[in-house]
């Protein structure tokens, strides 16, 4: 029988923290499977993916990029992400539409905050992935090592399947431990034919095939039978446990090399290939059909069309809108149906995509990763389907932004041209969001942190010539209760001819455990006194009450609301007075709360030399900074402390004039605590 096309699709990710080396990777697989004919430097800014100037200029990846590549006869469809912590929205609109991804790894680091942060969204979203130690040829790399912090921080089942040929400048190629047999590459990067593991390590690698094949045998049933009869596995015993260990998420494989000198990178490929699912191995897509009941839909090209739109590109040439397929085929010219906006577009043109370079298409199937041209309205998270068989997709999450500025431009005349701007990047990216402050009528920017902002205002400036003034970034504050209050009274009553209203309420206002705990709502009323219809009216009302709190007219959160008691009037009390006596009545209990203003925090890590150690402490404390941890690594000393997000602006200018340059940092922000009195005074 002739082999399902889709067996040979592969879609993957490249994961990593900022610096682990994901773009070199994307780079070196361009250039092993002949996509391109030079190896792209990050250094020299001349990669592929890092196509943006502000990626070139920063030598940091901002944009998640798309490209295509072939090896071995698969279709390789593979995304370079963002590694710095204020683009993870970027990666998690990725993760959504890829069936798996390879986690790089710094051989001298292990894993970093930001690895942890982005291997913690592929598990939401059940991607399998495989591990890369990258950078083995730098001083200090530790294969093990890394392997051990990957053990103890994102707790899967490390499977080395790797042993590296020398250490450091010394590092010359690998072990394959599934096949024994050495890999090994010459000083321009060359792969020599395969050939017997070298005697010096004959002993090593054998030692760790059976440490690998125990490894596997604890772990897959059907390994541990063939373990337990002959007291070994075969090589095809263990290269297909392994792959169902990789998909099932039960273990990760682990290979290494060298991306910055090309190698590894073809066995790394072959792992790719031979380890991670295809469009047929996931699950069907599921979604909500019309009549709100859920539907599958299997990665079948001659079924209904499902694709979700994940990425939008608005170039000075047209609009890109980057898609997966589910199910179905498209073709250039087919109507399609948007589910979320609830309108037919047309496909004008289908590109296959190698970042900011196209091939057109005349059709793509389901399991291809390309970019259509002519959606007018479609948007990121949207759903496009075949109009006779329409169907939801879950959306990508959106995170809430988290810093705020406020912009202007610089010449009055220019203020329209500022909001199509604005509108246009949110239209691109989710996570930022642009408003009109209701007091002071300023435009305010928001999105995941300070350089997020920074690149999306270069961005207006750069793109379209605009001047742009900024102002001082601006955390999003919460309210939360401290202390709350019982039995508090509140009668809604307004006769002004004709049908009046009347509700009266009595409210228990009381702290969750957790400030970021939300809101919940519950009634204890007996006896009928206030109707089940009137109770949901309350708990709107109250709802409607979060949105300013008595603060400083921030969101309420933390707090649990009891309806104990009420009454009704036999004609004046409807759902609109007993949902105005919620509002009313929860502002005026607030008021008599006890309130905490909250104010966003992030995790800091921060890497510097030891003798810097003692300024980079002080600096922190100044900032209102509370130390968590502190480490030594590679002869340097790693701090992580929790400091407030709003003492966070100019760190990275502090912290290199204070390091002579030599110390990094990675914030992650992670959630809310009370302010300080000095800020609950401002």
């Amino acid at each position: 029988m002739r082999a399902n096309p889709l067996a040979t699709v592969r879609n993957l990710g490249i994961l990593a923290h900022v610096d682990a080396g994901k773009t070199t990777v994307t780079e070196r697989i361009l250039y092993a499977t002949g996509t391109t004919h030079k190896r792209g430097e990050v250094h020299d800014g001349t990669t592929v993916t890092d196509y943006d100037p502000q990626e070139r200029d920063r030598g940091i990846t901002i944009f998640a990029a798309a490209v295509s590549c072939s090896w071995n006869g698969h279709r390789v469809n593979l995304i370079d992400t963002p590694g710095h912590v204020d683009f993870a929205d970027e990666v998690e609109r990725s993760l959504r539409v890829l069936d798996g991804a390879v986690a790089v790894f710094d051989a001298v680091a292990g894993v970093e905050p930001q690895s942890e942060s982005v291997w913690r969204q592929a598990d939401r979203h059940g991607v399998p992935r495989i591990a890369f130690v990258n950078k083995m040829d730098r001083a200090g790399a530790d294969l093990d090592a890394a392997v051990a912090s990957v053990r103890e921080r994102l707790h899967p089942a490390p499977l080395a399947v790797q042993l590296p040929i020398g250490a450091q400048d010394t590092f010359t190629g690998v072990v394959d431990l599934v096949r024994m047999r050495a890999l090994t590459w010459s000083d321009a990067g060359e792969a020599a034919d395969p050939a017997p593991v070298p005697d010096a390590l004959r002993e090593e690698a054998a030692r760790r095939r059976r440490m690998l094949e125990e490894a596997v045998a604890e772990l897959h049933p059907g390994a541990l039978e063939e373990f337990c009869d002959t007291g070994s596995l075969g090589d095809a015993t263990l290269g297909s446990a392994l792959r169902d260990l990789t998909r099932g998420g039960d273990a990760v494989v682990v290979l290494c090399g060298s991306a910055y000198r090309n190698r590894g990178i073809e066995p790394l490929l072959d792992a790719v290939l031979a380890y991670l699912p295809s469009p047929l191995d996931v699950p069907p897509v599921r979604g909500t059909r019309d009549d709100g009941s859920e539907q599958e839909r299997a990665a079948d090209p001659a079924a209904p069309l499902t694709a979700l739109a994940f990425k939008v590109n608005a170039t000075p040439t047209g609009r890109l809108t980057y898609l997966r397929i589910y199910s179905g085929t498209i073709e250039k010219g087919d109507t399609v149906w948007d589910a979320t906006a609830r309108r037919a577009e047309r496909i004008g043109r289908i590109l296959r995509v190698r970042a900011d370079r196209h091939a057109p298409l005349d059709r793509a199937t389901a399991g291809d990763i390309v970019a259509v041209v002519g959606l007018k309205s479609a948007r990121a998270g949207a759903t496009l389907c075949a109009p006779d068989a329409p169907l939801l997709l879950e959306p990508p999450g959106a995170a809430e932004p988290v810093v705020s500025v406020a912009v202007e431009a610089l010449k009055g005349t220019d203020t329209g041209r500022l909001a199509a701007a604005l509108a246009r990047l949110a239209e691109e990216d989710p996570s930022l969001v642009v408003r009109t402050d209701a007091e002071t009528g300023q435009t305010v920017l928001s999105g995941m942190g300070e350089l997020h902002l920074e690149v999306a205002v270069e961005k207006i400036r750069r793109e379209h010539a605009l001047g742009v003034n900024v102002g001082r970034p601006r955390v999003s504050h919460r309210e939360t209760v401290g202390r709350g209050v019982s039995g508090f009274v509140f009668r809604h009553v307004k006769q002004d001819g004709g049908a009046g209203q009347f509700a009266h309420v009595v409210l228990d206002v009381e702290p969750l455990a957790s400030p970021e705990s939300g809101f919940e709502f519950r009634s204890v009323v007996v006896g009928g006194r206030v109707p089940q219809e009137y109770v949901r009216a309350v708990e709107a009302g109250c709802r409607d009450a979060l949105a300013e709190g008595p603060l400083g007219g921030h969101p309420v959160t933390g707090l649990r609301v009891t309806l104990t008691d009420g009454s009704t009037h036999v004609k004046d009390s409807s759902d609109t007075a007993f949902r105005t006596a919620g509002r009313l009545g929860l502002r005026d209990a607030l008021r008599a709360c006890a309130m905490v203003l909250l104010e966003p925090v992030a995790e800091v890590t921060v890497t510097v030399p030891e003798d810097a150690v003692g300024g980079v402490l002080g600096d922190l404390a100044a900032r209102r900074g509370r130390v968590t941890g502190s480490s030594g690594r590679a002869g340097a000393a790693v701090v992580t402390a929790t400091v407030p997000l709003a003492e966070l602006f100019g760190y990275a200018t502090r912290l290199r004039s204070r390091t002579q340059g030599r110390g990094t940092f990675t914030a992650r922000p992670t959630g809310y605590a009370p302010a300080a009195a000095e800020v609950c005074a401002r």
